[in-house]
């Protein structure tokens, strides 16, 4: 089921704590670039189906990344791409969207996400694996 872009916002948001939409939608359209730039093929293409329309062209278009980056190097890309931010601010931004994102995906399509990341992503989308 596709969110509306209002309800994603709301949770992005609230989870961010933002003064504004605005706010939560300039860190959603950050992390979910970076984010689209380690996802393939049909798992992107599903996690893009459940995103407002925006959103999932945000992500179906992705930055190029050589190599995946690892949970604190995508935090800090994050902060680079964040006018302001700090690593400390960029993570907070991170959690807030990926824990809304991984809301949106469900646990089956999570899991597909997560095998594609390096180790460690599990605990961005606040869904810390049993090893």
């Amino acid at each position: 089921m596709t969110l509306r872009r209002e309800v994603f916002l709301d949770h992005v948001k609230e989870r961010g704590e933002y003064c504004t939409a605005e706010e939560a939608e300039r860190a959603a359209r950050v992390v979910l670039a970076l984010l689209g730039a380690h996802l393939v093929g049909d798992v992107r293409a599903q996690l893009a189906a459940r995103l407002p329309e925006g959103f999932a062209l945000i992500l179906l278009n992705p930055l190029q990344s050589a190599e995946p980056l690892r949970p604190e190097r995508f935090v800090r890309a994050t902060a680079a791409w964040i006018e302001g931010a700090t690593e400390q601010t960029a993570a907070w931004d991170v959690s807030a969207v990926l824990s809304t994102v991984a809301d949106a995906a469900g646990d089956e399509l999570l899991a597909q996400i997560l095998l594609q990341l390096p180790a460690g992503y599990d605990l961005l989308f606040g869904r810390p694996q049993d090893i």
